[in-house]
Parts: C-alpha cells; sequence; structure tokens
C-alpha cells in the first residue's frame, strides 16, 4: 500500500507563521524537531507517558507524540523555545526552575515548563498537593520533585503578586 499524500498546513509556533507539506502520520513533536528545528520538545517515551514532548497547542498542554502535525494546521503551537520574552528574558515559570534549581538533567524541563505553564494559567494559587498531582504527569528520572515543586510554588507567587 503506498503511503498516503502529504497534506499542506498552515499553523503559528511560538508565533511565527509556518507552512508545511506533511505526511498525515507526522507526529507534531516530529514536525517541531525536525521542520521546526525547535529541539527542546524532547522525545522520551513515544507513548504520552513522560510528559518530555509537551507543548502548549492554542493555549492547552499536549503531548506531540502523540499529535499529528496535521491536527496543528490553523493552530497556534508554543514550545519551550517561545516561553521566554522578546528580549530572552525568562519567563516566571523558567526563571523559577533556574533559581529554585529545579533543571536536573534538563531532559524533561522542557516538558515541565510547559505543563507547568499551563497548569498556573488554570489554577493560579495552587496547593503543594495541587502541584503534586499536576506534576504526576511528567515523569523526572533525576529528581525527587522537590525543587520542581519549590518553583512551581515561587512561580506562582511571583505571578501573582505581580
Amino acid at each position: 500500500m503506498a503511503d498516503p499524500d502529504p497534506v499542506d498546513i498552515h499553523v503559528r509556533v511560538n508565533g511565527t507563521a509556518r507552512r508545511a507539506n506533511v505526511p498525515p502520520r507526522l507526529t507534531l513533536a516530529d514536525f517541531l524537531r525536525v521542520n521546526c528545528g525547535l529541539t527542546g520538545t524532547h522525545l522520551g517515551c513515544e507513548h504520552g507517558v513522560c510528559g518530555a514532548c509537551t507543548v502548549l497547542l492554542d493555549g492547552e498542554a499536549v503531548r506531540a507524540c502523540l499529535v499529528f502535525a496535521v491536527q496543528a494546521d490553523a493552530a497556534e503551537v508554543t514550545t519551550v523555545e517561545g516561553m521566554s520574552g522578546d528580549d530572552g528574558q525568562l519567563s516566571t515559570v523558567q526563571a523559577a526552575f533556574r533559581e529554585k534549581h529545579a533543571l536536573q538533567c534538563g531532559f524533561c524541563t522542557p516538558g515541565l515548563i510547559v505543563s507547568v505553564t499551563a497548569f498556573l494559567a488554570e489554577n493560579p494559587k495552587p496547593t503543594d498537593e495541587e502541584i503534586r498531582e499536576a506534576l504526576t504527569g511528567n515523569l523526572c528520572r533525576c529528581t525527587g520533585y522537590q525543587g520542581i515543586v519549590d518553583a512551581v510554588r515561587a512561580a506562582a507567587e511571583e505571578a501573582t503578586s505581580a
């Protein structure tokens, strides 16, 4: 059986309009990494379990390994590379991760940053229990998560005091 015909897509990635002709089964993660050169979206398990490939699709956190690029047609995708300001200033979440030493080896960090950004947009004043629950969708093999919890709490406090 022949491969299906490629599909034209138009997507905004980190504020930049992109047009591509992609195979229907190309994952959003592979599109971002290969077609867009945005390697911050990591592939860990390719089953949607680890959270390393988390990006925002129209503001909602999704696993880019489980979404096809064609599903992002006419959508806005934000990757970890799009989290900082135009001037390169770190986002509140990124700065808190740096300050609280929550970066570990860095492999899972991009997915955590994106997930936490979406979580805090929905729950700007979370309890520690809510933070820990929100983090269950992202696996980090380097840590006991305390630094990450501290970073999320610090980001929430910074955002609500601003």
